[in-house]
């Protein structure tokens, strides 16, 4: 399985990112694929510093990561990101997109992206519900209802697209997941992060000054702190890497199941 890896930040918020200690949001990306299956080959294209790869053939599925960037994805400076998500719907390959590459999919599709009237959502998304739909969609197998997960967004799809289908949002963020299976999009979606840890977000919380320092320090320990967890309405179990992972697990599944159709 090949897949291809589109890193969602240009080179100077990326070079903030390095400076902080982060690392790229692509390069990460490829290492939890590999952790889940080690076999899972990448490539990683970064469409606004270029045109990305010429030829798509090669690869499997595309996972759109997120991004740091000030710009809403439906604006002209996203154009970049947008036109390397229009050739992988183009090119037929299964398409998952985190935070920023739900919204991008969202923006693409004709759906209505904007600054969340409730404000930032950061550091965990409490509370997740799922749909009707979401209940018996294959990238949410193994997902309990109420589950909470690793997030860090202002901005929310305020209007879905044609076509999509809503699997999860809560009380602060309606639109959670989705999916998109029309007009030749083989696309899911989640606002949260799967592939990152709470560790991880509260470091990039910390560096941006967007939380205080003892909820840092239960999301920074929450994985294996029982009591910061509960703090934080979550739980250990909910937050070890095969549960926190289990989109990621679902849609390389799915990604397989079509390699061999």
């Amino acid at each position: 399985m090949r897949i291809l890896i589109v890193e969602s930040n240009p080179a100077p918020v990326l070079a903030v990112i390095r400076a902080r200690g982060g690392s790229d949001s692509g390069a990460a990306f490829a290492a939890v694929l590999r952790e889940i299956r080690p076999a899972t080959a990448t490539g990683i294209a970064a469409p606004y510093g270029g045109p990305g790869p010429a030829d798509l053939s090669v690869y499997d599925g595309a996972i759109f990561t997120g991004s740091a960037v000030d710009w809403e994805t439906g604006d002209i400076r996203a154009r970049p990101l947008a036109e390397m998500m229009e050739r992988v719907f183009a090119a037929g390959l299964p398409c998952l997109g985190v935070c920023n590459g739900m919204l991008l999919a969202a923006s693409v599709l004709g759906g209505v992206v904007g600054a969340s009237p409730n404000g930032r959502e950061d550091g965990i998304a409490s509370g997740i519900r799922l749909t009707r739909a979401g209940r018996i969609h294959p990238m949410m197998a193994g997902r309990n209802d109420g589950f909470s997960a690793p997030c860090t967004h202002r901005d929310e799809v305020r209007a879905l697209p044609a076509g999509a289908v809503l699997l999860a949002g809560n009380g602060h963020c309606p639109v959670q997941a989705i999916a998109v299976a029309t007009g030749g999009a083989d696309f899911w979606g989640t606002q949260y992060h799967p592939e990152l840890s709470l560790a991880n977000i509260a470091a990039t919380l910390r560096h941006r000054g967007l939380s205080t320092p003892g909820r840092i320090a239960d999301l920074t320990r929450a994985a294996t702190d029982h009591a910061a967890a509960a703090r934080l309405g979550t739980s250990v179990g909910e937050q070890s890497p095969a549960m926190r992972m289990t989109e990621l697990t679902n849609w390389l599944d799915h990604v397989a199941a079509r390699m061999g159709s």
